[in-house]
């Protein structure tokens, strides 16, 4: 899946295979049953070109990674403290991603969040009950 998405187009077997034979050895027929497989799971679909068939994502890596990662969220008997869990095993860079991705969302539950003053929208450092805080830098 890396090197498809990698592409962002519809791809041949034996693109993936020069690709991967870059850096080892690798057989044609694995690399066909490797992209069979992922079209028979969903994963991506495939359209005939001539005598070979063109690969593409059915989904973003993106989509993909947030799926897993509600997957694994939902499977959780205690999801608040597997999300305590997770955000701090978090680098700073990762947290400043989650609090950019949780800006652009606006999701209509951070206005139920301790802290939250209406009119404070886009001023995250001055709130100090928000999670973007002074406090949590």
């Amino acid at each position: 899946m890396t090197r498809v998405w990698k592409w962002n187009r519809p791809v041949t077997v034996r693109e993936v295979l020069e690709d991967l034979q870059r850096e080892r050895s690798i057989a044609y027929t694995t690399v066909m049953t490797v992209l069979d497989n992922l079209h028979q799971k969903g994963w991506v679909r495939r359209e005939a070109e001539g005598r070979a068939y063109r690969y593409e994502a059915v989904s973003t890596r993106a989509a993909y990674a947030a799926a897993l990662m509600n997957d694994a969220w939902s499977q959780s008997d205690n999801q608040a403290a597997a999300l305590v869990a997770f955000f701090g095993m978090m680098s700073e860079e990762q947290r400043q991603a989650l609090r950019d991705a949780v800006r652009i969302v606006r999701l209509p539950e951070t206005r139920e969040a301790p802290g939250y003053r209406e009119g404070w929208e886009g001023r995250e450092e001055e709130n100090p009950g928000s999670a973007g805080g002074a406090g949590g830098r």
